[in-house]
């Protein structure tokens, strides 16, 4: 070993042991620039949708010491407008035996997993993957899997007596599922218990497709729903987002969400994780396993912190006084 090349190392062990905790990542970032890394998207969306998200995890490798085009190489699969290619574009990444493949919702992991056993697979920000069956369990995935799962389930009695707020004991309730999406049909279960807690009548409007949201929402708004809550975890719901914002203005009904991207495009209410964070937290598990680290025994982070994000001009447009309760309890109000 040359002189300077073990000097180096050296310097590095000197600055760790002396280094407090919450510095250690500039001795993870310097050991990360010593290897190059090669690793895959796999998402149910389009870049135009999830670029901020993307922008978010590539943010976090950079904290880690990656930067694209110089230690790190990326391959994109983004399906688009045609979800069906997931499990294609998942078998191309297993082939090219990468270091890690990022996955961003149940679906792209869903696939990934089916692709390969052997490439580390991270999530982003995953519902429910323990029963999904995507690891054992949260402290010892026991498999390839691993990265960060959301709580969107957990969640999901707190969002419907956030809404609840807004309106009135007899309004109805339209309840958008994605029939494809099976972490939908194990929601619904405890969204029903949720609401009979609660006394809020809910209506299940079941769609498949984009043309399915559109026919869901006029269907609910002939059926006189005054207020429509979209079950949380679904590309086809994200990806379509400014659509779904825009029905529910036309038909005036209260909307609520699980991510703050719906209210900023113009939503009433949400509550849940940063979706921002969750990828950049997600590159701290890209480091760990493209430096050797199992994934199996590598434990899955959840969400800590939720925030609740109310959008008062479309408060008033639907003629809906918020609350003062909600109002200070919020994270962020659009004015």
């Amino acid at each position: 070993m040359h002189t300077i090349r073990r000097n180096a190392i050296t310097a590095l062990f000197a600055l760790a042991s002396t280094t407090p905790i919450y510095a250690m990542p500039i001795v993870s970032a310097a050991l990360a620039a010593d290897k190059a890394i090669h690793v895959g998207i796999l998402s149910s969306g389009d870049l135009e949708n999830r670029g901020d998200l993307e922008k978010a995890l590539i943010r976090g490798l950079r904290e880690q010491g990656y930067v694209e085009g110089k230690n790190l190489v990326i391959e994109r699969r983004y399906s688009g407008a045609r979800p069906e290619q997931i499990p294609q574009f998942a078998r191309e990444l297993a082939g090219m035996k990468l270091d890690a493949i990022i996955t961003t919702c149940s679906p792209s992991t869903r696939a990934a997993k089916q692709a390969t056993t052997s490439t580390p697979i991270v999530m982003a920000a995953v519902s429910d993957p323990v029963g999904q069956g995507f690891i054992a369990s949260l402290a010892k995935p026991g498999r390839n899997v691993t990265g960060r799962a959301s709580q969107a389930e957990e969640l999901l009695a707190k969002r419907l007596e956030l809404l609840s707020a807004f309106i009135s004991k007899t309004t109805t309730i339209a309840v958008l599922v994605n029939a494809n999406n099976p972490v939908h049909a194990l929601g619904w279960q405890r969204l029903e218990s949720a609401a009979q807690q609660l006394n809020l009548k809910l209506m299940r409007v079941d769609v498949r497709g984009g043309d399915g949201i559109v026919a869901g929402m006029e269907f609910a708004a002939g059926a006189h729903a005054g207020a429509v809550f979209l079950m949380p975890d679904d590309p086809l719901f994200y990806n379509l987002r400014v659509r779904i914002v825009e029905l529910a203005a036309k038909y005036h009904m209260a909307d609520f969400y699980w991510a703050s991207d719906f209210v900023e495009a113009g939503g009433l209410m949400s509550y849940g994780e940063n979706l921002g964070d969750s990828y950049r937290g997600a590159a701290a598990y890209i480091d760990k396993v493209t430096q050797g680290a199992d994934p199996a025994i590598l434990p899955v982070a959840q969400p800590t912190r939720f925030e609740l994000v109310v959008n008062l001009k479309t408060a008033k447009a639907l003629d809906i006084k918020s609350p003062d309760s909600i109002l200070l309890r919020a994270d962020k109000v659009i004015e």
